[in-house]
């Protein structure tokens, strides 16, 4: 990159930077003077930033980087993931979305999900809320590194930076707003940051495609003639596996916890449509990205040794300077959004389902508060350490993650929403089997180093075995009246709120 692109692009970012922050201490005069109001914003949220916070903390970097790559490498057979996540985020909406705003707040107001999973469950045991804790740190370890490695091969690749000071680059802006603003902080940047990426996948494609003059699929077919088959290079494994991304959507904390904090269950329409037309353009313009870079790469010459960079390649060549520079932003708004998120939900499990349960159980609020805050500066160095290799991919890491979370909590909170029949250790079961099932099967444990996940992703059978154990052990067991009572006082309040 010349000087004259280097300096515009560091403006940009610059700005970009200054606007977070700014939103940080906004939110941190706001609604931080509680445990509620710094992990949750005090269940405030109107529907347009509950919808765009859902969908920015949802793609983190894989939008801008892992998508397009798997377009540049695949051709369209790679919209199967984006066909079942679409898919998914749907039922999401239309079953998740406002049984758990009304359940968890009826609920003892419950703040996160393993809090809700014990209370809907009445567990004094407190086995199952520490369970569901210790899932959450361990996933999210690994999807929150995911993000650092997505901004570390950004300032590398745009700047020519180190790859390590990429990532701390990228880790000390987003840890600054969410440990000032806490959720509100999170929510309202994520909110900007998913306009930002709204715009930029839909200028980047055309501008790219405006390039390519009119002989897109001539160039494309020449590289790889089956890019323009939807059905090229995949099996039925392969596509069941992609479209099995869409069930990971029930059990993403970072994203159900939107339905949880928007203002009212008659908001949930409105938050609905929102979010999914954000995201139908999102993905449609993150695998036209790729696609377009295919066409216009080997047009032109340009060697891509990393597909997963092309957004930022195309970024370079096609746009002036400050224009450039707003498109990095984009990407780091997509990195940031997610990251933001997985740090608040690892720190309020860390807080509300460890410390205050375990340690100080009489703790003030401004205790938890402040420990909160610790908690979000504590996984987010663990999260640096773990992204430190740059031959980490984003999509893997984000796959292991999301199949993670995807088959041990989905079944469990679409059963806690709609099963009054759902017992404890069937709960248990559930988690236990879910998260079990996905650590096999991408452990290499087969000859030569080879994984289960290379046959069929981990989420089809994690999601299936614990529905199964679930389902199964609750049949088995039988449910504590208090657990029934919660579920039908839940269902009676839904009913009358809509």
């Amino acid at each position: 990159m010349n000087g004259a692109v280097e300096t515009g692009a560091m403006i940009s970012l610059a700005l970009y930077f200054a606007g977070m922050l700014a939103i940080g201490l906004y939110a941190w005069r706001k609604s931080t003077d509680d445990v509620s109001g710094y992990l949750l914003g005090g269940r405030r949220l109107s529907p347009p930033v509950a919808a765009l916070s859902a969908g920015a903390s949802d793609m983190s970097g894989w939008l801008l980087l892992g998508l397009p790559g798997a377009a540049y490498l695949s051709g369209v057979s790679a919209a199967w993931i984006a066909i079942g996540l679409f898919a998914g985020a749907l039922a999401n909406y239309l079953i998740v979305a406002p049984r758990l705003r009304v359940h968890t707040e009826r609920t003892g107001d419950s703040i996160t999900i393993p809090e809700y999973f014990e209370r809907r469950l009445d567990d004094d045991s407190h086995a199952l809320r520490i369970i569901s804790a210790i899932v959450i740190i361990i996933f999210f370890a690994l999807y929150t590194s995911s993000g650092m490695v997505a901004g570390g091969k950004l300032f590398q690749t745009a700047f020519g930076a180190d790859y390590a000071l990429g990532l701390w680059i990228t880790a000390g802006v987003v840890v600054a707003y969410t440990l000032i603003g806490g959720f509100l902080a999170v929510s309202l940047t994520d909110f900007v940051q998913g306009i930002i990426m709204f715009v930029a996948l839909i200028l980047v494609p055309l501008v790219a495609y405006s390039a390519v003059d009119g002989s897109l699929t001539q160039e494309v077919a020449r590289v790889n003639p089956d890019a323009l088959d939807l059905f090229a290079g995949t099996t039925i494994l392969g596509i069941i596996s992609s479209l099995a991304w869409g069930l990971g959507y029930f059990g993403q904390p970072h994203i159900i916890t939107r339905f949880m904090a928007v203002r009212s269950v008659r908001d949930v329409p409105t938050m609905r449509n929102i979010g999914m037309g954000w995201m139908a353009v999102s993905l449609i313009g993150a695998l036209a990205t790729g696609f377009i870079g295919l066409a216009y790469a080997t047009r032109n010459g340009i060697a891509v040794e990393d597909p997963e960079t092309i957004f930022i390649l195309l970024g370079q060549i096609l746009f002036d300077p400050l224009i450039t520079g707003f498109l990095y932003a984009a990407l780091l708004a997509a990195i940031m959004s997610t990251i933001s998120s997985q740090l608040l939900v690892s720190s309020s499990s860390l807080t509300e389902d460890f410390y205050r349960v375990y340690l100080r159980r009489g703790a003030s609020q401004r205790e938890l508060v402040t420990v909160g805050r610790a908690c979000v500066l504590a996984v987010a160095l663990a999260a640096i350490a773990l992204a430190y290799s740059p031959d980490n991919t984003i999509l893997g890491l984000v796959g292991n993650a999301w199949a993670g979370f995807g088959a041990a909590f989905g079944p469990l909170v679409i059963l806690c929403l709609t099963w009054r029949r759902l017992t404890l250790p069937g709960a248990l079961a559930g988690v236990i089997v879910g998260a079990a099932t996905v650590i096999l099967w991408i452990l290499p444990i087969l000859p030569d180093g080879a994984k289960l996940d290379d046959t069929i992703y981990a989420m089809v059978p994690g999601f299936v075995l614990s529905f199964l154990a679930t389902v199964l052990v609750s049949l088995a067991t039988r449910p504590s009246p208090a657990a029934v009572e919660r579920y039908d006082e839940g269902a009676a309040a839904l009913a009358g709120a809509r």
